[in-house]
């Protein structure tokens, strides 16, 4: 074992600083002034070889292969004063102290808040495992949330957490761990400072955290965490807000990819279809026009692997990078026929290859599979189907292969949209199977974490290069810290049942405060007995929130899940929900480009979203959309009131109703299996299409209903591109900043920046005002007629009416194209003239 028990030697080296112990060597950088690293050199060597970063500020062995992804920045600003007892390192904003003897590290902000401290004795120790350790002091009052993906409750507090991802089919929603990712960060937030802090472990070996379950008479409450190999390289991430410490982690880390437009439409899938004997491309065409006829809005169908599937006298086996032709008889013509329709198709491709593969002894020859630890001979692993090799794709040849195969095989066939799966290299059980590493070498037990990551970076490469300025769309199950960049990602292969309604929530959540916005879980459970009818109804209402949503299954009753399974007594419900997620798409996409230009959340947890009340600290279930929307779904069976605690510090308008109520208090609202309880939050501003589309990929927002909530000052930003190409990347964009100002004269501005051409014509603005209607409207000026019967309102071209239902201000025009400005008037008026 190795232990850091007290500092021989504390010094300034250049822009960083290094701490000698009596057992190994710490260095300390100041990243920003808010980001902190501290490095316990276990291995001793600190290369810097990085495949998650892409801001640092030192030369990485890796630049070169990431190139623009990543940018250099200088060091914050630090000064070192050398004590007898301590060492004070003072940045701009964070200090770092270093007791001597014993040893530890403890981290204050500007405040004197105390925002990490190291358990002395054995804050930085080996054990004789050989697994690197790192223990930090806790308080009763802290909250865990984040590790990426995770079952169970959103606050991971006294529970111990594991990363070393698994193929977790049918897992239980609550229990199981580890499932499919590896994202070792975490925000801890205090409730007493209500303050936050992020810890990000730039590690990619297994590990696991230990929050507070165990407990030692001889050391204060502490976590735990604890890897299988690497140093001990934290970046130390302060907020104070949650919503600082996401933004500055993906600073780190990279923001969520823009994606194209329809990759926020209803996703269609089923194991069952791909499986046929025959004429599978027919069958699917046939399930997208039944979606037509059903009038449920569709934009994709994610295609499961049963088309690789060939016969053998061991029976089906499934070859990566081949096509069954008595499946699919003409794949090219198969992706016409579903262009046409306006879905993206979603091949399924996996980083195996099964031992009997038609293509394998040639693909050995190229050297690009995961090598065996002894023999020069390609590592052998469980897959599906039996034994197999797995791709390396640290091996910059393997990724150029890779490349091209998926090139002639998958995209040639005519789609800009790869669905990779069962990349978590779970199979491997030899974890010293040797890797590339870019040249250096390594092991995968080292390197399963980032293969996911450096796939779909390959992935979305080869799109590019394949379909020019066509956004990719890549769909992946696994991924490492990173994995944003490149992906939309979803939660494996979840259980069919209540509880994963109610707990796929908080690990959406997570995920979200884990730097990845585009996420989601299969919607009505992927394995399991076909979903009942309420239950299926609920999950679409839930569904319909998510940034992925996509239905998926492979039933174990011989059903197959689809929409209108159960009658338009049930598939009413649904398509209403669908149709209204598809009127939320200015919303939705916007929130989009704002991850991608943020990295923050599009789903975010009221802990987050409502930080200065403690009392949303423990919610998993209820949650924010952007900034207006309170989402607080029906997850249990037979629901006939919901209970709603409406956080302090804002009013909130029922979504339907209008009817306000005040935060800080906790209302029950009679529910049907109509039901989708939704709260505006005052001050919100939330943009819908007025025109009701079915196709996000054909289709255009021709107007925009804009509601809004004005007892406080309020903004919105609505982005508008082409959703289907790379020009954003070239500045043809849209943004329309709206910024609402409360009071008698409510006033509503636009400005409007980027030269792309918005589609929308009309405008309807939905002003939530319950005490009473205005005097006038003025539109940039100019006095818009006033009408009291809604008839002659609905045919007038503009205008505005006071809704007695609704107590709302409906004010509609065309749109000017350029900045104005909207003042809705509640001025006192005498009109009697007293």
């Amino acid at each position: 074992m190795r232990l850091c028990t007290k500092v021989e030697k504390v010094e300034q080296c250049g822009d960083w600083f290094r701490v000698r112990t009596d057992s190994l060597e710490i260095r300390i950088f100041f990243l920003t002034d808010f980001i902190v690293r501290i490095r316990a050199g276990f291995d001793g060597n600190f290369e810097e070889e990085s495949y998650s970063l892409v801001m640092t500020a030192w030369e990485d062995r890796l630049d070169g292969l990431f190139g623009k992804e990543r940018r250099r920045v200088h060091p914050a600003p630090a000064s070192l004063a050398d004590g007898k007892e301590k060492a004070v390192i003072r940045g701009n904003a964070l200090c770092v102290e270093v007791e001597k003897d014993p040893f530890r590290i403890c981290v204050y902000d500007a405040g004197r808040t105390r925002l990490h401290a190291d358990i002395a004795d054995i804050g930085y120790m080996e054990d004789c495992n050989r697994r690197r350790i790192h223990t930090s002091e806790i308080s009763p009052d802290d909250c865990f949330y984040g590790f990426g993906e995770k079952g169970g409750e959103l606050d991971k507090r006294r529970k111990l957490v594991s990363m070393n991802p698994r193929d977790a089919l049918g897992y239980d929603p609550k229990e199981t761990d580890p499932l499919y990712k590896h994202i070792p960060f975490y925000i801890k937030l205090n409730r007493s400072t209500r303050k936050a802090v992020g810890y990000f472990y730039h590690n990619t070996y297994a590990c696991d955290f230990d929050l507070g379950r165990e407990r030692s008479n001889y050391w204060k409450p502490h976590s735990r965490y604890r890897a299988d190999g690497g140093d001990i390289d934290l970046f130390l991430i302060a907020g104070p807000s949650v919503r600082e410490v996401v933004e500055r982690y993906t600073d780190l880390t990279g923001k969520s990819a823009l994606l194209p437009k329809y990759a926020l439409g209803y996703l269609g899938s089923s194991m069952y279809y791909p499986e046929l004997a025959q004429d599978c491309d027919d069958a699917i065409t046939g399930f997208v026009d039944t979606a037509k006829e059903e009038e449920i809005p569709t934009d994709g169908f994610q295609l499961s692997s049963g088309y690789t599937s060939q016969e053998t006298p061991d029976g089906p086996k499934r070859y990566v990078f081949t096509w069954n032709r008595k499946k699919f008889k003409d794949p090219k013509d198969f992706f016409t026929r579903m262009h046409a329709r306006g879905i993206t198709v979603s091949p399924n491709v996996k980083p195996a290859f099964l031992l009997s593969h038609p293509y394998l002894e040639k693909l050995k020859q190229e050297d690009v599979f995961v090598k065996d630890s002894r023999e020069d001979r390609p590592g052998v692993g469980a897959w599906w189907g039996g034994k197999g090799v797995f791709w390396d794709f640290t091996n910059p040849r393997a990724r150029a292969l890779w490349k091209e195969l998926l090139g002639r095989h998958v995209l040639g066939m005519g789609t800009c949209s790869v669905w990779n799966d069962n990349c978590e290299y779970d199979g491997m059980v030899d974890q010293d199977c040797r890797c590339d590493f870019e040249g250096k070498g390594g092991t995968i037990g080292q390197l399963k974490s980032v293969m996911p990551n450096l796939m779909c970076r390959a992935t979305r490469q080869a799109i590019e290069e394949e379909s020019g300025t066509e956004r990719p769309f890549v769909v992946c199950r696994s991924g490492y810290s990173g994995i944003q960049r490149y992906a939309q990602t979803w939660a494996g292969d979840n259980l069919t049942c209540w509880e994963s309604l109610k707990y796929n929530i908080a690990t959406i959540l997570g995920m979200s405060l884990s730097g990845v916005a585009n996420q989601g879980c299969d919607v009505c459970g992927f394995y399991g007995p076909a979903p009942e009818a309420e239950l299926m109804v609920r999950w679409v209402q839930n569904g319909i929130f998510q940034p992925r949503f996509s239905v998926h299954s492979v039933n174990t009753d011989n059903t197959v899940t689809e929409l209108w399974m159960y009658g338009e007594k049930y598939t009413k419900y649904i398509r209403d929900a669908i149709r209204f997620r598809y009127r939320l798409f200015p919303y939705l996409y916007s929130l989009m480009e704002r991850a991608h230009e943020s990295g923050l959340p599009i789903l975010e947890p009221m802990c987050s979203a409502f930080q200065q009340d403690p009392a949303c600290y423990d919610d998993g279930v209820d949650f924010m959309v952007g900034d207006s929307l309170l989402v607080a779904n029906v997850v249990e069976k037979g629901t006939q009131t919901r209970k709603v605690y409406l956080p302090k510090g804002a009013d909130f308008y029922d979504f339907w109703s209008r009817e306000k109520y005040e935060g800080g208090k906790t209302i029950e609202l009679p529910v049907t299996l109509q039901s989708i309880p939704l709260m505006i939050r005052s001050g919100g501003i939330v943009p819908l299409a007025l025109n009701q589309m079915d196709n996000l990929a054909t289709q255009t927002v021709t107007g925009i209903r804009l509601i809004c909530a004005p007892d406080r000052d309020g903004s919105f930003v609505l982005y508008e591109d082409d959703g289907l190409t790379t020009e954003y990347r070239d500045g043809n964009y849209r943004k329309t900043r709206i910024a609402v100002r409360a009071g008698e004269r409510t006033l509503l501005e636009f400005h409007r920046s980027g030269p792309y051409k918005t589609s929308v014509e009309r405008v309807l603005l939905d002003v939530i005002h319950r005490e009473k209607a205005p005097y006038r409207v003025l539109l940039s000026g100019r006095e818009l007629p006033h009408f009291l019967y809604r008839n002659k309102f609905d045919k007038a071209d503009e205008g505005w009416y006071y809704s007695q239902t609704l107590k709302s201000v409906q004010v509609k025009y065309r749109n000017p194209g350029a900045d104005y400005r909207v003042v809705v008037s509640f001025e006192p008026f005498d009109m009697l003239g007293m």
